[in-house]
Formats: C-alpha cells, sequence, structure tokens
C-alpha cells in the first residue's frame, strides 16, 4: 500500500513522493488552541508522533484530553496553530484549501461513530459518492463501491437504506466508503462508540483484518481498552499531551 500511496501522488502530479522508509505520518511539536468568547483551550500542548506504513495505532485518553484533535490536525481537517504535519513527507501546511481536499479525497478514509450516511440513498449509493464527487464515471463509481461493499461482507446488502441496516452494518458500510478510494491511511473517530460488545468485535475485527491484507495504516481515536490492546501500538493522551505509549498484545 506504501507504493500505491506514491503511485497515487505521481498520478496527481501536483503532491510530491515520500521516499521509500520514511513515516507515513510524521508530527512535531503540534500546538492548537481553541479560542471562544474570549476563552482559550490548549487542545495540543506541543505533540510529536510518528508511525509507520502499515501501522495499525489506537489513541486513547479521557474525554477531552484532545484525542480528536490530534486526529483531525493529522488529518489536516484542523489547521495547527504552530509545529508540522507530514504525510508520507508531504508538509500539509504547503497546500492550499483545495489541495488539501483533493489530498484526502486520492489517500484518506475516514470512519465516525456517527457513520455520517445519507439516509436517502442506498448503501452502494453511499459508498460510491466519494468517488462521483471526486469525478469518477459511474459505471467505474458503481464497481468499486460494490467491490469494497464485499470486502466488509455487504454486497448483498447494496440496495439497502441505512434506516434498513443494523449499526454494525451500517457501520461496515462507513467502513467500506472510507475503502472505496484505496486509501493509504484510514482515520476512525471511536469507529464502536455507538455499538453492542459483540458488533464492536466484529467491526474491530473486520479492520484488524483490512489492516493486514491490504497494509493500509489505520489510525483510531478509542476510549475501549480491548480496541487499544488489539492495535499495534497504543497511544496515550492527558491534557493535550502524549503522556504514554504502549505496544498491543
Amino acid at each position: 500500500m506504501a507504493l500505491a500511496f506514491a503511485a497515487q501522488k505521481e498520478r496527481t502530479g501536483s503532491i510530491p513522493v515520500a521516499r521509500a522508509g520514511d513515516s507515513i505520518i510524521d508530527l512535531a511539536t503540534v500546538t492548537k488552541t481553541y479560542r471562544s468568547s474570549g476563552v482559550e483551550v490548549q487542545a495540543l500542548r506541543g505533540v510529536s508522533l510518528r508511525v509507520q506504513p502499515g501501522e495499525m495505532v489506537a489513541i486513547m485518553g479521557p474525554s477531552g484530553s484532545g484525542k480528536t484533535t490530534l486526529l483531525n490536525c493529522m488529518s489536516g481537517l484542523d489547521e495547527i496553530d504552530a509545529g508540522t504535519v507530514r504525510i508520507a513527507g508531504v508538509d500539509l501546511a504547503t497546500l492550499n484549501d483545495r489541495q488539501k481536499t483533493t489530498y484526502r479525497a486520492l489517500n484518506m478514509g475516514f470512519i465516525f461513530q456517527t457513520y455520517n450516511l445519507l439516509p436517502v440513498l442506498s448503501a452502494v449509493e453511499n459508498v460510491e459518492l466519494p468517488l462521483v464527487v471526486s469525478g469518477v464515471n459511474t459505471s467505474e463509481a458503481r464497481d468499486r463501491a460494490l467491490v469494497a461493499l464485499d470486502r466488509v461482507g455487504l454486497r448483498e446488502r447494496g440496495n439497502n437504506r441505512p434506516s434498513q441496516l443494523s449499526g454494525g452494518q451500517r457501520q461496515r458500510v462507513t467502513i467500506a466508503r472510507a475503502l472505496v478510494n484505496d486509501p493509504a491511511i484510514v482515520w476512525a473517530d471511536e469507529p464502536t462508540g455507538a455499538l453492542d460488545s459483540g458488533t464492536a468485535n466484529d467491526i474491530i475485527t473486520l479492520m484488524e483484518r483490512l489492516n493486514r491484507d491490504h497494509g493500509q495504516t489505520f489510525v483510531i481515536v478509542t476510549h475501549d481498552p480491548g480496541v487499544g490492546r488489539r492495535c499495534d501500538r497504543l497511544v496515550r493522551m492527558s491534557d493535550g499531551e502524549i503522556v504514554g505509549e504502549e505496544r498491543g498484545s
């Protein structure tokens, strides 16, 4: 997948290619402060973190520790105040908003606790939507969406709308949508938070298989210690800082 990531950069022609062996995610002393009604909250306090291609990393910590802010800054959804975020050697600060949007569309997938599926669209239509928006022709988008649904075991439910699916099935559709562009990095924010324990286990098992079989890098924000233990590495946060790391089981 690291090679595929580089190839995607070469096809776009607008984003440099990282050298072989480099970290796919590299943060250096990143700070982020939110300001509202005269109140400042320092969400990230000089965070540094490196993630290798194909690694499955969990980020854990209490509410307000900066987990989701860290994920949003790493993925370029949020601007940082200071420090550097590099993805495959690319400093996100050097990209304008349009380039960042294109960069994410080509190379990243997102999984959220709330699914973010459009209720009026079928499962396959939800999965193919990012491709259609990116200009992929409808026939190719449909074929790739069906392949993605097949990878999560839901091809036969492609014509069902979200309301006709269970919570676990809806999260599988979300995962298929995150995978449909064959991303190098998948960002997941509490992907099992709305699921019962059995379904949550199924979803993490699926993510483990996808990580193993396709070499994609997964960064997972979670409050569940069981999820953290199943990742390659667990990063612990508190008060906007990384306070410890440990290997998964």
